[in-house]
């Protein structure tokens, strides 16, 4: 479109460095992936409240919160499920130019789309998480009836019923929350992402 020729992105004096110093942490995207039921949001909640307590700034952006507001236009088709993630990793991005740590708890089924979202970030920020659950397992839980609504044919493109979910292949952390409590999957994330977001204070 011609109109784009006139978008011309604005230089600001400060930057995402500026931020950082004055946060003392280093920015970084969470991206948790998982089935519906696999426990994304709770681990992400106990990771961020893990976060909080040791003086990190942090937000989380979860599925649901997320599709009752920016993106409440968008249906479940692949295309807009598609769009959906997009803009999630627009989000995140600018999250990540203030200098917040963010946790992102989506299903996002596409490996295309996770790829999309760290390119985004930036691989050196993005950590992608893998809520690793059998879908038996998710489905016993089956904490908000979606999968009984799926089975009976109530909600079509339900990943992991009549829509796929494509396994993230080399996941930067995987946990297996049928099998590892919350704490346990939460002190792995945190091990491997602690030492990335610190920022050592320099003495004068």
């Amino acid at each position: 479109m011609t109109e784009k020729l006139h978008i011309i992105p604005h230089d600001h004096v400060l930057s995402r460095a500026d931020r950082e110093a004055l946060l003392e942490q280093r920015s970084m995207l969470l991206w948790f992936t998982g089935l519906s039921g696999s426990g994304k949001s709770t681990i992400a909640t106990r990771v961020a409240q893990e976060l909080h307590a040791r003086g990190y700034l942090c937000y989380i952006l979860d599925g649901d919160n997320v599709r009752a507001g920016l993106n409440s236009d968008l249906d479940f088709g692949e295309q807009s499920r598609k769009e959906n993630i997009r803009r999630i990793a627009e989000v995140s991005k600018l999250m990540l130019d203030a200098g917040v740590i963010v946790l992102s708890a989506f299903i996002s089924p596409f490996r295309e789309d996770r790829a999309a979202a760290r390119d985004k970030a930036g691989s050196d920020r993005f950590v992608e998480v893998f809520v690793d659950c059998p879908i038996e397992e998710c489905e016993r839980r089956d904490v908000k009836g979606l999968y009984k609504k799926a089975r009976a044919g109530e909600i079509s493109n339900f990943t992991g019923i009549s829509s796929p979910f494509e396994t993230p292949e080399q996941p930067d952390v995987r946990v297996e929350s049928a099998v590892e409590s919350i704490e346990q999957c939460a002190e792995r994330i945190l091990a491997h992402v602690l030492p990335r977001i610190h920022v050592p204070t320099v003495s004068h």
